[in-house]
């Protein structure tokens, strides 16, 4: 069963290529013949505007192709029925993300173990998480990133830059980093939206500053200006949109065309090929990241499962999508303190979905409200 579920953000999130409001995320549950059922989600930045898929699309290609293919298989090898899977569909990561993590959810509870160690076995419990500072106003951003850091949640800001002049931009990191000093590291993402003469400057100007890494500053189709920047770069250079799964990352550590790479979940195509993606990356001693796309609770304990196998995590996670909706969609929610993310211990992806708030934000849902009528005066 897919469900779309619309959650409004806590403030408008700012990037490059268009301004969130409202996250849609598309659930999976997936109903297997002994009674359990796994979890999985396909969450998409701004429908169509940051790749080709959006959740709307997810949902019926799901309904129509994946589902017809998982029907009445044995749902105790996800290895082998993802398999099966990629004989007969391709591309679509985020949707085959989404069922290849609740055929893993399933199986975890099924042996009572949590994904990570179906995935060979967690080294952290617990995954350091930045926090993204994208209203666009320096003021309100400073304070919010004060409040982060005394809250002890967030150490590590991300801004999102790449709409307004280059000048400015870096006026506004600039800014920020002043105001926060040493109790925070200051990164940026472009989202590809400078050219690669613009880039130079920027990198150049952001690392006057005090930024410490600069992630996708050019399109993500150019992997040759990607390695000109980071050769020429006194900072270091991420690759995130230009990563759709183990070939790319291939790709571009063998063109040392990043100094770090972005490893997400759906853009990869899953959990196993998201653990692909690092091991290409430590083969070739390039730092990693665990990205997200802003995933709701139960993408982002999927994520988590997955960063937990990672030895190394030079730059830490963005796992905070939970945090940036404003009502929690888990029975019980993940937990966020001294600034990391605990990755649950239980069974599968050790979440619940709260039945009610999905029913009650699912696309299309009546809404029943109480209607108290007014008193007249006689």
């Amino acid at each position: 069963m897919t469900t779309l579920v619309d959650v409004p953000t806590i403030r408008p999130h700012v990037l490059a290529m268009a301004t969130m409001k409202v996250q849609t995320i598309c659930l999976v549950q997936i109903a297997c013949s002994d009674g359990i059922t796994g979890l999985g989600e396909a969450t998409t930045i701004g429908g169509l505007v940051y790749g080709p898929e959006a959740p709307e699309s997810i949902k019926l290609l799901i309904d129509t192709y994946f589902a017809p293919l998982l029907h009445d298989q044995p749902a105790d090898h996800p290895r082998k029925l993802m398999a099966a899977i990629d004989r007969h569909i391709v591309g679509n990561a985020f949707a085959r993300c989404a069922i290849e993590t609740a055929l893993f959810d399933a199986q975890g509870q099924r042996a009572g173990l949590p994904v990570s160690e179906l995935l060979g076995g967690r080294v952290h419990d617990r995954l350091p998480v930045l926090w993204t500072l994208a209203s666009g106003e320096t003021a309100r951003d400073v304070t919010e990133a004060q409040e982060m850091i005394d809250r002890r949640r967030h150490n590590a800001f991300k801004l999102k830059i790449g709409k307004r002049p280059i000048a400015e931009d870096v006026a506004h990191v600039a800014a920020i980093k002043r105001a926060l000093g040493d109790q925070a590291s200051i990164r940026v993402d472009v989202n590809m939206a400078w050219d690669e003469t613009s880039a130079r400057r920027g990198i150049a100007m952001l690392a006057d500053v005090g930024c410490d890494l600069v992630e996708q500053p050019v399109h993500r189709s150019n992997r040759a200006g990607m390695a000109r920047l980071r050769a020429g770069a006194r900072i270091p250079i991420m690759a995130d949109e230009a990563l759709q799964g183990p070939a790319s990352a291939f790709d571009y550590v063998s063109a040392a065309a990043a100094d770090v790479l972005a490893v997400k979940i759906e853009q990869s195509g899953g959990l196993l090929p998201a653990c692909e993606v690092r091991a290409i990356a430590d083969a070739a001693d390039v730092a990693l990241y665990g990205g997200t796309m802003l995933e709701a609770a139960v993408g982002t304990a999927a994520s988590a499962h997955a960063f937990a196998t990672f030895p190394r995590l030079a730059f830490g996670t963005e796992l905070f999508g939970p945090l940036l909706l404003t009502e929690e969609i888990l029975a019980e929610p993940l937990e966020y303190a001294d600034f990391r993310l605990t990755v649950p211990t239980g069974p599968g992806l050790g979440v619940r979905l709260d039945a009610d708030r999905v029913a009650f934000h699912a696309r299309d849902a009546l809404r029943r409200t109480i209607s108290i009528p007014t008193v007249q005066e006689n």
